[in-house]
């Protein structure tokens, strides 16, 4: 991958934009024009007929875990342990993902101490909810002080299961490394993502920052987990609340419902995490209750029959899918759900037959951080032995990309075209635009710039 390249002006020649091959010229971070012919610039690329697209939008991530799990020992697919031993024996710290209870048993922290010993090891469960920690890593934390969702046995000790509780466990972790994670997202196309960690604190907000200052994380930010960011930061802005509304503790109705009251009453939406159908009854319960407010957000919605679909669809609100969840997990789902609730597990089409405003996103880590395995997963909904998991609910490929063409900051708008004026974030790829839909891959993305500055080149 090439370095940032700066420049006054950037000269895009022979791009095709809506299908007419024309040259583009970037001033600062704006679109200055568009045409058969315009002025040089300091810096040029030949678009070669390549389509030239606003950069993609990643509307639901998880940035520090994703910059965490490239370091982590992956667990998915594995029937044992082996590997955890090991990198217990050659780590001085060992952090692991994809822990899956029916293929790897139970585990907590007797368990976890018996696997890893004196190194601190934190394993988490593949749906990103739970953590294990064993005795050394909770040595670590303040224990005394430790949340609601950090579990206890009846004398009061600390299990090692942990719920929902980041902010407490990366009280005793420095934040990752984000400029990895800023490459690769800029290597798929992707100019903003909202991140969807409930919570930030302040230390990571301001980590966040720094990256931005420093220029590793060049995608354009918004934030769910964060009430506000200090001062006049550029390209970092704050959307609706993150709730989450956690299958092994729900919330009251009355309490949910005066928490979103109460956040609509200072003007901001919600965005409520329900997976499963208590969940969502749950939230469009409160948002009945409560009326809804333009930017409300159901991420995941990843169960939801006919009834359920109609009630979304009167409250107005956004769904946040993940389709490659279905190429990812597919054959879980599959197997662990029994065949009448296959038809209602992880819906598109359908939401979009209601008139619901639907935009795809990874969730990244536990979903597949490349937008373009997004577009595959939604237009085939293959699993990874390849069955087909919900036919009915494919889209086209490029219902996919406009999803992720609609800016983070406002979902429900329609999907950002090339235009003067319009901010120079944008994704050139090195084919037609329908030879890249007909096989979508990371592959086709020949140059992304954001604010009009080139951070990625083929």
């Amino acid at each position: 991958m090439a370095g940032p390249v700066v420049s006054e002006s950037t000269r895009l020649r022979n791009v095709s934009v809506d299908g007419e091959v024309v040259d583009c010229l970037v001033v600062g971070d704006r679109i200055a024009a568009l045409g058969s012919s315009v002025d040089a610039g300091d810096a040029e690329i030949d678009g070669a007929g390549g389509a030239l697209l606003p950069g993609l939008a990643d509307h639901h991530l998880h940035l520090f875990a994703m910059a965490a799990a490239a370091m982590s020992v992956d667990l998915s697919g594995s029937s044992s342990y082996d590997e955890l031993v090991r990198a217990a024996r050659e780590r001085s710290e060992v952090r692991a993902v994809g822990w899956d209870e029916e293929r790897l048993g139970d585990l907590d922290r007797d368990r976890l101490d018996a696997l890893a010993g004196a190194t601190p090891t934190r394993v988490q469960h593949r749906s990103g909810a739970v953590w294990v920690l064993n005795s050394p890593a909770l040595a670590g934390l303040d224990q005394a002080g430790a949340p609601a969702g950090a579990e206890r046995d009846a004398a009061g000790r600390l299990t090692g299961k942990v719920w929902r509780a980041d902010d407490w466990l990366r009280s005793a972790a420095s934040p990752p490394d984000l400029a990895q994670v800023g490459c690769r997202l800029a290597g798929y196309g992707i100019t903003a993502v909202t991140d969807a960690t409930p919570d930030l604190d302040a230390a990571a907000v301001d980590a966040l920052i720094e990256a931005k200052e420093r220029r590793s994380l060049p995608q354009r930010l918004h934030l769910l987990g964060a009430d506000s960011v200090a001062g006049e930061v550029g390209q970092i802005t704050v959307g609706p609340r993150k709730l989450v509304l956690a299958d092994h503790d729900l919330p009251a109705p009355d309490e949910l419902g005066k928490t979103v009251a109460d956040l609509h009453a200072e003007g901001r939406p919600v965005a409520m995490h329900c997976i499963s159908r208590a969940a969502l009854a749950l939230a469009i319960a409160a948002l009945r209750a409560t009326g809804s407010l333009p930017g409300d957000r159901i991420e995941h919605c990843a169960v939801a029959d006919l009834t359920a679909i109609a009630e979304l669809a009167a409250c107005g609100v956004t769904v946040v899918t993940q389709p490659s969840l279905l190429a990812r997990r597919g054959d879980d789902y599959l197997d662990r759900h029994p065949p009448d609730e296959h038809a209602d597990l992880w819906r598109y089409r359908s939401f979009l037959g209601a008139g619901i405003r639907v935009v795809p996103s990874s969730d990244a880590p536990y979903g597949d951080a490349n937008p373009w395995s997004t577009i595959r997963a939604a237009r085939d909904r293959a699993t990874a032995s390849g069955r087909v998991l919900g036919a009915s609910e494919r889209v086209a490929a490029a219902v996919a990309l406009g999803g992720l063409l609609r800016p983070v900051t406002d979902p429900a708008a329609p999907p950002r075209r090339i235009a003067v004026g319009a901010p120079a974030d944008l994704m050139l790829l090195g084919v037609p635009l329908d030879v890249a839909l007909a096989e979508p891959s990371a592959e086709v993305v020949g140059a992304t710039i954001i604010a009009g500055r080139v951070v990625y080149r083929r």
